[in-house]
């Protein structure tokens, strides 16, 4: 599906096609992550695959309202802006991954998959047969990637975001990102077992089990899930209020755990060349202060959610159905959202 240019978008050239841009990006809170090299030129290499209308679909103006509207929600036919990948040829693909090599890990390369895989698996079981599938994700640009100026890239689908904000050549930014997943535990036929939310639900449901009863309820902030993450697109600092129990009130295996958590949504999927400069970001400002809040009953099977909440970020998980098997999952920069300062 093709997107018009809208008036006021001002087109440049990539590789002989146009690229929507828009003006600067605000100077961000710190200097970025790690250099764009490798990101600019899988991405231009993507680019030159792509014919004119094919690239005018992924191409999106800086800073702009479908910037700013990343959703992994359901939408009719499960479609998001950009262009998807089964709209593009077999060498085009090829392209879009080695891409997605440069914003993931392995790992995070894995669990994409896996949550993209939960498409087909709904779609053959009669849950939108027609409307899902592991390909109807999306690569979408903003601006125009380059050495110098600020530009965007986004991969999304229904339970999939990624967004990756650049700003002369540095990273500056990789959320809001999301991994989520439905079914979450695969029962049954050939992908029997897949369990692609394991750490985000183990390790929560591990930490608030070593709780003693009193610690228990001052984390417990809701007797309920609110079925849903509450920190979506327009919200992403609208709930960062520190409610739960703060980690100056866990012991010391306790905190070990919470920080292995607020790893697993900010840390463990992206490349080897972000981790050491990402670590730093979520580990600054007070880690005592860093708030678990908890949703729900700690039962197995049973619909729960949790939020951690530092200093600069918030993560949430919710389930949005009563068997804990519809997971959906965020994790927000608050000092950066969208590459936004």
């Amino acid at each position: 599906m093709n997107q018009p240019t809208q008036p006021g978008r001002r087109a440049v050239i990539l590789g002989g096609a146009a690229i929507v841009g828009a003006a600067a990006l605000p100077r961000a809170a710190q200097a970025g992550l790690a250099s764009a090299n490798d990101l600019l030129g899988a991405t231009r290499t993507f680019a030159s695959t792509l014919e004119p209308d094919k690239l005018k679909a992924a191409s999106f103006a800086w800073n702009g309202s479908e910037w700013r509207n990343w959703n992994y929600f359901g939408v009719a036919g499960y479609v998001k802006p950009g262009l998807r990948l089964e709209q593009m040829t077999a060498a085009q693909k090829a392209a879009a991954w080695d891409l997605l090599a440069a914003v993931w890990s392995p790992n995070g390369l894995q669990k994409a998959k896996n949550v993209m895989l939960l498409q087909d698996i709904l779609a053959q079981s009669g849950n939108g047969a027609g409307q899902r599938s592991s390909e109807r994700f999306s690569i979408s640009l903003f601006g125009t990637p380059a050495e110098k100026g600020a530009w965007g890239l986004r991969f999304e689908g229904h339970h999939l975001t990624q967004s990756v904000a650049v700003r002369d050549n540095r990273i500056v930014s990789v959320t809001p990102f999301s991994f989520s997943a439905l079914p979450n535990r695969v029962s049954a036929g050939k992908h029997a077992g897949l369990n692609t939310l394991r750490d985000e639900e183990g390790l929560a449901r591990k930490l608030f089990a070593d709780l003693p009863a009193a610690r228990q309820r001052k984390a417990r902030i809701g007797d309920s899930t609110p079925y849903n993450i509450l920190s979506y697109a327009g919200r992403e600092r609208a709930n960062a209020k520190k409610v739960g129990l703060a980690a100056a009130d866990l012991t010391s295996a306790q905190r070990e755990l919470l920080w292995q958590l607020i790893e697993v949504y900010s840390i463990d999927h992206l490349p080897a060349a972000l981790t050491a400069a990402q670590r730093a970001r979520v580990q600054s400002g007070d880690k005592e202060a860093v708030h678990f809040a908890w949703y729900g009953p700690n039962t197995p099977e049973k619909a729960f959610g949790y939020r951690l909440i530092g200093d600069g970020f918030v993560i949430e998980m919710a389930s949005v159905d009563a068997e804990a098997q519809h997971l959906h999952t965020i994790y927000n920069d608050l000092e950066n959202v969208l590459g936004r300062a």
